[in-house]
């Protein structure tokens, strides 16, 4: 009977062992070196209580219009649109440089520290020529409508294999 207890205490042990390494391994493997990807901060989202008006690239509009000057207000989605491909090409990084279209349908851009900015239109809408804002009217929020297109069947439409 001494054999049997002796033989209880090994398989027991060489259990505890085994069942003590398998509760290490997920921990072990979280702390290894990853991807580069898993080095890049999660988004940030300015939106609440912050809003990227980008004066710089505005046409200077005159108070009142005159006949030969007629201009658009851009919101919403109609913006969005407007800010990206005014700053989709642009060589730098930052609020003032290249901005992305995230497959949600949102913009965003990236700081020094590669974190992601998503971009909010001015509440008050941005003027354009109008010349210029009519590749804008199907999206929603030019000229104040709440009806028309939003950015998330624009990201399918461009990149149909993602």
């Amino acid at each position: 009977m001494i054999t049997i207890f002796k033989e209880r205490k090994v398989v027991s042990r060489l259990l505890a062992v085994l069942l003590s390494a398998l509760l290490t391994v997920p921990l072990l493997s979280s702390c290894g070196g990853g991807s580069r990807s898993a080095n890049v901060p999660p988004p940030v989202d300015d939106s609440v209580g912050r809003t990227v008006s980008d004066r710089s690239t505005q046409p200077e509009v005159k108070k009142g219009l005159s006949g030969g000057q007629k201009v658009a207000i851009l919101a919403g989605a109609a913006a969005l649109y407007y800010l990206y491909n005014q700053h989709k090409n642009a060589p730098q990084e930052g609020a003032q440089g290249k901005y992305y279209l995230s497959k949600n349908g949102r913009v965003y851009y990236r700081d020094a520290e590669h974190r992601a900015h998503w971009v909010t239109p001015p509440s008050e809408g941005i003027r354009v020529p109008e010349s210029e804002a009519r590749q804008y009217q199907d999206f929603q929020g030019y000229n104040g409508r709440s009806t028309g297109r939003d950015l998330s069947n624009l990201v399918s439409l461009a990149a149909p294999g993602l």
